[in-house]
């Protein structure tokens, strides 16, 4: 199954740009995801299984670090337009 998800990530910190910086790149090195970008979220398309479980870890390593960041996401299933 296809899905779309939109994350924003906002690091709890001064220097936030950063983090979220590396995240999307991090995110975008895993094969199989196609990204698109605005000023306020990143969207990710791709097989369920792959999206996920490079959320997952790309989710444990930024939660890993030094500081505190909320991560939201919202998940659109199925066959999408332009996907």
């Amino acid at each position: 199954m296809q899905i779309a998800v939109d994350i924003s990530l906002y690091p709890l910190t001064a220097g936030y740009l950063a983090p979220i910086k590396s995240f999307i790149e991090r995110l975008g090195a895993h094969p199989g995801l196609a990204l698109e970008y605005n000023s306020m979220s990143t969207q990710v398309r791709g097989d369920l299984d792959v999206v996920f479980d490079a959320l997952r870890q790309e989710a444990a390593a930024t939660f890993a670090g030094p500081d505190r960041a909320v991560l939201v996401l919202k998940v659109i299933g199925g066959p999408l337009p332009g996907g």
